[in-house]
């Protein structure tokens, strides 16, 4: 049976034709030995996104909360998959899987088995997601009830075929419990408090395992970059959410094991640090289908040899590779829908079609996965972990086993990260 997320509101009229006594008659204590017991909750399992969120930004002094968790808790600077993108890593920090084997292998794709399709950010078909199963679909399977405050492809019908409509859910489909449809005008303080609404039900009903996303840091640093002033505001906007968070699960009494991540990282970008394709090949000779940090490229008919003679040879700034050649440790380059071209830019510059005719400074990401840029937020603080526990760096491909060893479910059967860097770290 599918599952929906369904929002439901009580309003309490009053009718002016009522009558009510001038005082209202006392009422008779009922006694009945000791009070009752304070439920003793489990501990739940949240999964937090600060989506571009440096773990360097602990240092700015606008993030206490997330410094104190740190501190007290498990932290590690963490490093992303290639490409450095938001759906990308976000489908693997919940599969284990890298993008290559998971099938989000950009945030704009195509599938040369499905002619005339695109993926996009707004993409719900399951036909794009549906070569690996998240860990909310793995959770549910099991008995577990989860629920989504914004997560990239949580709202899919998964395990639909390919082409079923948004508001569709055939059988055999799977999605959280409850789960609320990305929008970017939901406020910070409203996704945490959906996060919270769900936890004050009964415990039949209360989830287990919860996502909720935040993206104003990635905005300001898109928008001015992770240097900027602008900075201040959206990282303490983002702790503030995280606060109010601890603040409603203290308030039930509920104990909770905290996994904050990011997606990725941010570099400081300009437009005077572009590498304009049409300087380098014929615009005649390629169909681009994705710039900026990469591109990707397919080859126009009868172009190939013109397009590799151009992009193969050496580039300031810039390496372009075959697919198959594309260097092993991205762990990227053997899924169908990566296009048969790959140029990547020097951490900082940016390819596009042409030079920019406006000049422009911000942030960007999709560069090499190990630049210091580019790495990632881990925080984790909750009753199963060791606090005050520093850990050296680690792939965001082991996030889904820690997840899975929180929830109980075991090791997965595929999986491109493991539990090994939580071992130490996890309470017994």
């Amino acid at each position: 049976m599918m599952k929906f997320a369904v929002a439901t509101m009580a309003a309490l009229l009053a009718s002016g034709c009522a009558s009510y006594p001038a005082t209202p008659p006392a009422l008779t204590p009922v006694t009945t030995g000791s009070p009752a017991p304070a439920e003793q909750r489990a501990p739940v399992t949240i999964l937090v996104s600060i989506d571009g969120f440096r773990p360097d930004y602990l240092q700015r002094g606008a993030t206490p909360v997330l410094a104190r968790l740190s501190a007290e808790g498990v932290s590690a600077s963490m490093m992303p998959s290639f490409p450095s993108k938001t759906f990308p890593n976000h489908w693997t920090l919940v599969t284990g899987l890298v993008p290559d084997h998971h099938g989000i292998v950009g945030n704009s794709m195509d599938d040369p088995a499905r002619p005339g399709a695109k993926f996009t950010m707004a993409t719900a078909d399951p036909g794009w997601w549906n070569t690996a199963e998240p860990i909310w679909v793995t959770a549910e399977k099991a008995g577990i009830r989860t629920a989504t405050e914004f997560w990239p492809g949580a709202n899919v019908a998964w395990g639909a075929p390919a082409g079923t409509r948004d508001d569709d859910s055939p059988a055999g489909s799977e999605r959280p419990e409850d789960w609320h449809q990305y929008a970017g005008a939901v406020s910070s303080v409203q996704r945490v408090d959906a996060v919270i609404d769900w936890l004050r039900r009964p415990a039949a009903t209360r989830p287990r395992f919860m996502t909720l996303y935040l993206e104003a840091v990635d905005h300001a640093g898109h928008d001015s970059g992770p240097d900027s002033a602008a900075m201040i505001p959206a990282l303490a906007e983002v702790d503030a959410a995280i606060g109010r968070l601890l603040s409603g699960l203290t308030d039930l009494g509920q104990p909770a094991n905290l996994v904050i991540v990011s997606d990725h990282g941010m570099a400081a970008t300009s437009s005077t640090r572009t590498i304009a394709l049409d300087r380098v090949t014929s615009p005649s000779d390629y169909r681009l289908v994705e710039k900026g940090p990469y591109a990707s490229l397919f080859t126009m008919p009868g172009r190939q040899v013109a397009l590799e003679q151009a992009l193969l040879r050496p580039h300031e700034h810039m390496q372009c590779w075959r697919k198959n050649e594309i260097p092993a440790r991205f762990r990227y380059g053997t899924n169908p829908r990566i296009p048969p071209y790959l140029c990547l830019a020097d951490t900082g510059w940016l390819i596009d079609s042409t030079v920019p005719t406006q000049t422009k400074v911000g942030g960007n990401h999709g560069y090499d996965n190990r630049a210091p840029e580019m790495q990632a937020l881990f925080i984790a603080h909750g009753p199963a972990f060791v606090g005050g526990t520093r850990l050296p760096s680690f792939p965001n491909t082991d996030v889904t086993p820690l997840l899975r060893d929180l929830l109980g479910l075991g090791a997965a059967s595929v999986s491109d990260g493991d539990d090994a860097p939580f071992r130490n770290a996890l309470a017994h």
